[in-house]
């Protein structure tokens, strides 16, 4: 009974991180910003669901290790494709390159 609970609210939180995730990716206003969504919300989101499923399948018959690896994949790629895609955006105009903090 207490699995079901946490299936369920591992469910609902990783519902609730991929639609911030996703609207994220769709509302906010340039590139830099907007990578923020899927690397950051819906990469927790997808985690929290595969982790769940693989909890159901541990309370089926055995515990499903194909889940766990692609959420290891997926927390693994995701923030460095993010970073390949920044640096390759840097590279093709670096005018967009943020200025730096004022020192104190």
């Amino acid at each position: 009974m207490l699995v079901d609970y946490l299936i369920a609210g591992l469910l609902l939180t990783g519902g609730g991180f991929a639609l911030i995730g996703s609207y994220g990716l769709a509302r906010l206003s340039d590139f830099y910003k907007r990578l923020h969504g899927p690397t950051k919300a819906t990469t927790l989101g997808v985690g929290c669901i595969l982790i769940a499923s693989s909890l159901l399948s541990l309370r089926g018959s055995a515990l499903s290790l194909h889940e766990l690896l692609i959420t290891l994949f997926l927390l693994i790629s995701a923030p460095v494709s993010a970073h390949l895609l920044v640096k390759a955006a840097l590279h093709l105009d670096p005018r967009a390159k943020p200025p730096l903090p004022p020192e104190q």
